[in-house]
């Protein structure tokens, strides 16, 4: 904190408990002029109501004198008043940093213990998932949210069934995780507006949805543009991150429209890298976590 603004909070530190403490001081020695039935004359509801006038009781004014104690005790034993640092040599900073290290040398032993598995094996661990849980909850449910079901407005796939975007190996989920992924659907609107349209029901047709059958056999040439990424029977390619189109999961949403819009317009796909933020050990604990979550037999994912 720079000279000025410690002096600013100087300043405004005296200023208010100079106040309060010349109103304590005053308070109970003020004259309030009293009628003979001892009270101010103030009166409410037609003279039902009148305003009583008494004095501070003493455990009041011993209380209101034990705060002022407390906080001046409190100005020279921690940080407060400016640029002080109190008596203490207490920090935020060194309170944290302690509470951390506590928090690791906890942990280590079990940190130690996961490394020793893989992340098909270590998934059946009930401590890991517990922390996984955690881990998962504080960092990655704002995109796919806490049940891991995904959310189809951001793009964020669906975590608890069996399809997957990068591949669900271990080594998949965790490089996933570790370095994150980016993916691009060009968009398509150069074929023409009656072709994206044919398009959508011939996607609509891969996977055994409701479509129009004569506007998906026009696009069926066209669709050797979206073989390259998609295969040629529309079943996705994991090292591109294309999704499998002959099944019934949608990133996007599987409506007409959103088929449509998805084709016209193309998509963009950004999973952030964790490892700034999340160690080694902390990211294989949550992929043993999410590789749990599609292995569930509880949940009748296999």
């Amino acid at each position: 904190m720079s000279s000025g603004w410690s002096l600013w909070v100087m300043f405004l530190v005296v200023l208010n408990m100079g106040i309060t403490f010349f109103l304590f001081l005053w308070g109970p020695r003020a004259k309030i002029p009293t009628l003979p039935d001892g009270t101010s004359g103030h009166v409410w509801a037609h003279g039902v109501l009148r305003e009583g006038v008494r004095r501070l009781p003493r455990w009041w004014i011993l209380f209101s004198a034990s705060m002022f104690v407390s906080a001046f005790a409190y100005l020279y034993l921690f940080p407060g008043f400016g640029n002080h640092k109190g008596a203490l040599g207490w920090t935020a900073h060194g309170e944290l940093a302690r509470n951390v290290a506590a928090n690791e040398a906890k942990l280590a032993p079990l940190m130690e213990r996961f490394k020793l598995y893989p992340v098909e094996q270590l998934a059946n661990d009930p401590d890991a998932l517990q922390m996984g849980k955690v881990l998962f909850e504080d960092n990655c449910a704002a995109c796919h949210q806490r049940s891991a079901t995904g959310n189809i407005a951001l793009g964020s796939p669906n975590l608890t069934d069996a399809d997957w975007l990068y591949g669900g190996s271990g080594d998949d989920i965790t490089h996933s995780i570790h370095d994150g992924r980016a993916g691009v659907m060009p968009p398509w609107a150069s074929l023409g507006e009656d072709n994206v349209k044919n398009l959508a029901q011939y996607v609509l047709s891969l996977s055994g949805a409701p479509h129009d059958a004569a506007k998906a056999a026009a696009a069926k040439p066209l669709f050797a543009t979206c073989a390259a990424c998609h295969g040629t029977e529309g079943k996705g390619n994991p090292a591109l991150g294309a999704p499998n189109l002959t099944d019934h999961v949608w990133l996007h949403g599987g409506s007409v429209a959103n088929i449509e819009k998805t084709t016209h317009d193309g998509r963009q796909g950004h999973m952030p890298a964790w490892s700034p933020r999340l160690s080694d050990d902390q990211i294989h604990v949550v992929a043993a976590y999410v590789y749990h979550l599609s292995h569930d037999a509880d949940a009748g994912h296999r």
